[in-house]
């Protein structure tokens, strides 16, 4: 039996290989499913097994699992594309005969009602009407997507979204990645559905008042409407449907629904979940 990571050169990927590693697990027992065997040489020199395919390439799924192994499906990047590619991993899952099927979904599950959660749910459903037995990561937002880009934010002295004073329960890449390490090591988790997400929720506001503690510099929150949101991402080059993406972001943060707190997060990898302000500090290092 192996544990076996999909999209693992990925940035949360390989956070879960090497959190699999630092939990003792052997390299023998752990796979990454990639793409790009150049792109995945540093997991092959460090011992882990490589099993090439592609998400959008059923055929290439063949193989890639094996009966009794436990398995993370981490949601692809392609939106548009992403059902039918989840949809070829849980083929050949359940063809396999895997001991678990992991996969990274939304925060809220079926209550998710913005236009990113939409084809995460309708995987979970098909994960449901394949009989495998299944944890569901449902990971609220990544403070990384906004702390990794901070050059616009720091140019122009301004935070800008269309959030209204929603607030924003995040918590970092690593943490998630934790998670999904406790799941795939752990015992129990088999037919769970885990809301995952920062122990605190922020505002904008506060983002942008901890941006200007910690640069010397004044940051202001600027909250515009939807409509004006698009428009500004537009003008910075974002093609229309990543625009009403990111739009549509900003709207369920007005309405709650990446606020939660449940600590499932927290509770799951045994420890707090790290704070905004560590993220902020490490970007600007």
């Amino acid at each position: 039996m192996s544990i076996v990571v999909t999209g693992a050169t990925g940035h949360l990927g390989r956070l879960v290989i090497d959190g699999l590693l630092a939990a003792g697990v052997p390299a023998e027992r752990i796979a990454a499913v990639v793409r790009d065997k150049e792109k995945a040489a540093g997991l092959a020199a460090r011992g882990v097994e490589l099993r090439i395919a592609d998400y959008s390439a059923p055929e290439t799924l063949t193989g890639a699992f094996a009966a009794g192994d436990r398995v993370l499906l981490i949601s692809g990047s392609e939106v548009g594309q992403r059902v039918a590619q989840h949809q070829a991993v849980i083929d050949a899952a359940k063809g396999a005969g895997v001991a678990l099927l992991a996969y990274t979904g939304v925060l809220g599950g079926p209550g998710a009602d913005f236009d990113l959660a939409a084809e995460h749910k309708v995987t979970e459903q098909a994960i449901l009407d394949s009989g495998l037995p299944y944890t569901f990561l449902r990971n609220g937002w990544y403070h990384e997507n906004y702390t990794e880009n901070l050059a616009p934010v720091l140019e122009h002295g301004a935070v800008t979204a269309s959030a209204g004073e929603g607030r924003v329960a995040s918590a970092s890449r690593a943490d998630y990645a934790a998670a999904a390490v406790a799941v795939l090591t752990g015992e129990g988790h088999e037919n769970q559905a885990y809301e995952l997400s920062g122990d605190v929720a922020w505002s904008f506001a506060e983002y942008a008042a901890e941006l200007s503690k910690q640069t010397g510099r004044t940051i202001t929150y600027n909250s515009v409407t939807p409509e004006q949101n698009r428009e500004i991402l537009l003008g910075a080059g974002l093609p229309a449907p990543v625009a009403d993406i990111f739009v549509g972001v900003d709207t369920a943060i007005e309405q709650g629904l990446l606020a939660a707190t449940g600590g499932d997060l927290s509770r799951l990898t045994g420890r707090p979940t790290t704070p905004l302000a560590d993220a902020i500090k490490a970007a600007l290092a």
